[in-house]
C-alpha cells in the first residue's frame, strides 16, 4: 500500500506559501508548513485545524538554532517534496545606485540564496528516503542575467540569480542519491510582493507549479521553468 505523501514548505504563513499548503492539503498530502512566527499564522493555523495531516513549525530559515531544532523534531520524517518558498524583496527599502544599503542586500542573500541551500542541506537524508525525492526553489525571472533589461532590483535579482547558480550545482550533487532539482519562477502574482495589480492568482500559480512538480523528469532537473511550463534562459 503506497504510504502518503510528504511536503516541506518554507515561508508557509501567507502568499504563495499558503497556497501551495492549501493545494497540497486538499489533495491529501502530509504537510510539513513552516514559518518565522507561527503564532501570528492565523490562516495556517486555520487551514491545519481543517486538515489534520497539516503540522506548523517555527523556522526562520536564516537561524541556524531553529533549523536545527526542526531537524530534530522531523528525525526518520521523509519528504517527498521540499519546497523552498521562503523569500523577502527588499529593494524598496534601497536607493539607485550610489545609495545603496549594503546590509538590506546581504539579509536578502541570506534570506534567498543561503537560506534555500541551509535548508536543502539540512534535509536531504528526509528527501532520500522518500518516494518522489524532489527539492523545488521558488526563484523569479528577475534572477535570469539574460532578461536583466533595466537598473535596479540589485539585491533582489542578484540573490536569485545566486539561489539558481546553487540549485544548479546542488542538481549535480544530488543526483548520485536520486534527488532531483526544480527551479521555478511563479510569475506576477496578486500577493503582498506582488500586488494588486499582478497577472495572476495564487491559485492559478500554484496550480501551474504543482503539475511540474507531478511531471518531474529526470531532464528536467537543475533546469528553470516558469509556472507554464515554459523555460527560462538564465
Amino acid at each position: 500500500m503506497r504510504t502518503t505523501p510528504s511536503v516541506m514548505i518554507t515561508g508557509a504563513n501567507r502568499g504563495l506559501g499558503l497556497e501551495w499548503a492549501r493545494q497540497y492539503a486538499e489533495a491529501g498530502w502530509r504537510v510539513i508548513a513552516n514559518c518565522r512566527r507561527p503564532e501570528e499564522a492565523d490562516d495556517l493555523k486555520a487551514l491545519a485545524d481543517r486538515h489534520p495531516r497539516v503540522s506548523v513549525h517555527r523556522l526562520d530559515v536564516t537561524d541556524s538554532e531553529q533549523l536545527r531544532t526542526l531537524q530534530l523534531d522531523l528525525e526518520g520524517t521523509r519528504v517527498d517534496v521540499l519546497l523552498n518558498n521562503a523569500g523577502v524583496y527588499l529593494d524598496k527599502f534601497m536607493g539607485d545606485f550610489g545609495g545603496i544599503d549594503y546590509d538590506v542586500w546581504l539579509r536578502t542573500f541570506a534570506v534567498n540564496t543561503l537560506g534555500a541551500v541551509r535548508v536543502s542541506e539540512a534535509f536531504v537524508g528526509q528527501v532520500a528516503r522518500s518516494e518522489k525525492k524532489l527539492v523545488v526553489a521558488i526563484s523569479s525571472h528577475m534572477g535570469s542575467i539574460v532578461e536583466i533589461a533595466a537598473p535596479g532590483n540589485y539585491a533582489y535579482r542578484s540573490s536569485k540569480a545566486a539561489l539558481n547558480a546553487a540549485m544548479k550545482g546542488l542538481s549535480h550533487a544530488l543526483a548520485t542519491q536520486g534527488i532531483g532539482v526544480l527551479i521555478l519562477h511563479p510569475g506576477w502574482v496578486k500577493t503582498r510582493m506582488g500586488g494588486p495589480d499582478s497577472t495572476f492568482t495564487p491559485e492559478q500559480s500554484v496550480r501551474g507549479m504543482r503539475a511540474l512538480v507531478e511531471n518531474f523528469k529526470p531532464q528536467m532537473n537543475g533546469r528553470f521553468f516558469r509556472h507554464d511550463g515554459s523555460e527560462i534562459p538564465w
